[in-house]
């Protein structure tokens, strides 16, 4: 005979995940900056919660490694150091690179008109900043997607999330951008290695761009 299923509490999933999807948005906006001390009775009060959702929605936050645990007093939103953006950008070039490559054997010209429009904001004279960062964002997870392969990108997805933070925070500091021509050019000629290559040397640029500013 079957053992009775355990009923499952919804109610309480549903409420961490919304705690969660909260607090990454504060992180990822950078509302909640690198460093900032974040006490559970104060962020449960912030979510209209009680502590427990909290405590389970940092714990998942702590483990994607967006914040760090301070025994008994809360959670720090974890600083950068110039260590993590080496590691960031090194895994970044590694899923990049395959997903750049990938997508270049197999975009359609409807799919490269669709990344065009993305992006052209780059090249608009009066375009914000704000603007830009978003469509980087939107572009590089677009060609993730494309690229077919729902394991790499969901690691992708990830990892653009990090940069998208990053990016945030340097255009803050330095308006300076990396753009895409060479990577959109290439995919539209389906020339693969041209487009591993494009891809490396803007990841590499981006990277560089990132140590200078916040080495500062």
């Amino acid at each position: 005979m079957l053992a009775k299923a355990t009923p499952r509490k919804p109610k309480k999933g549903s409420e961490v995940d919304r705690v969660y999807r909260l607090l990454k948005s504060e992180i990822l906006s950078c509302r909640f900056r690198p460093g900032d001390f974040l006490p559970e009775v104060e962020v449960a009060a912030q979510c209209k919660t009680s502590r427990t959702p909290v405590r389970e929605a940092c714990n998942r936050l702590a483990e994607e490694k967006w914040l760090s645990k301070i025994q008994n007093k809360g959670y720090i939103v974890s600083p950068i150091s110039v260590q993590d953006i080496m590691e960031m950008y090194q895994y970044r070039k590694l899923l990049e690179c395959f997903t750049a490559e990938r997508t270049a054997q197999i975009i359609s010209p409807q799919e490269i008109a669709s990344l065009k429009r993305i992006i052209a904001v780059e090249n608009k004279p009066n375009a914000k900043l704000s603007e830009i960062v978003e469509a980087n964002f939107a572009l590089h997870t677009g060609i993730g997607r494309l690229a077919q392969n729902q394991r790499v990108y969901d690691q992708l997805a990830l990892t653009l999330e990090y940069v998208h933070r990053l990016d945030i925070l340097s255009t803050r500091r330095d308006p300076e951008w990396v753009g895409h021509g060479e990577i959109l050019a290439a995919l539209e000629a389906h020339d693969v290695k041209g487009a591993y290559k494009a891809m490396a040397k803007h990841v590499d640029s981006s990277r560089d761009r990132m140590l200078r500013v916040f080495s500062r």
